[in-house]
C-alpha cells in the first residue's frame, strides 16, 4: 500500500486499530492512503452482487463512503474531530458481473466542518461503472483511535 509521509502515523493508527467492519466484509482493499487521493478496489463476487448477478449498487456506495470517510478522517488536524456521512449519491453508469472494480476519491472541498468528495468506480479496463459524491460532517468525538 501506497502512503502518503504526512498522513502516514494516521492510517497506522487506522489499520492497527479498527474493528472488523463493512470494508472487511465487502472484500475492500486500500492501494493508495493520500491527503488528496485515497484508491481501494472492491470484487465483484458473491459478497458484492445483486440476487441478479450484477454489481450491487449498495456495494458500490459503501466502497465511495468509505474511501470518503477514510480520505476525510486523513485530512483532520485535530484529535477529537471525526468525520460522519450525511449524504451521498451515486449514478451507476454500467454493469459489472464479476472481476474488481476500483475506486479513486478526490477532494472537492476540505472544509472546517464540510468535507465534499467525488469518487470514480472503474472496472479492469479503466470503464467507469459509477461516479459518485459524498459530503461528510466534521464532529467532536469521544474515543478516537488516533489517541
Amino acid at each position: 500500500m501506497e502512503v502518503e509521509p504526512q498522513v502516514k502515523k494516521q492510517a497506522d493508527r487506522l489499520f492497527n486499530h479498527a474493528v472488523k467492519n463493512m470494508a472487511d466484509t465487502l472484500g475492500i482493499r486500500f492501494k493508495v492512503l493520500n491527503s488528496d487521493l485515497i484508491v481501494a478496489t472492491m470484487p465483484v463476487d458473491e459478497r458484492t452482487v445483486q440476487p441478479f448477478g450484477l454489481l450491487h449498487g449498495g456495494a458500490s456506495a459503501s466502497l465511495a463512503e468509505t474511501l470518503a470517510s477514510v480520505g476525510g478522517w486523513l485530512n483532520l488536524k485535530e484529535p477529537d474531530l471525526g468525520v460522519v456521512g450525511i449524504e451521498i449519491n451515486a449514478n451507476h453508469l454500467r454493469s459489472k458481473r464479476s472481476g474488481m472494480v476500483t475506486g479513486r476519491a478526490t477532494p472537492i472541498r476540505i472544509g472546517s466542518t464540510i468535507h465534499v468528495w467525488e469518487i470514480r468506480i472503474e472496472d479492469e479496463e479503466e470503464r467507469l461503472i459509477c461516479i459518485s459524491r459524498c459530503t461528510l460532517a466534521v464532529i467532536k468525538i469521544r474515543n478516537d483511535i488516533r489517541k
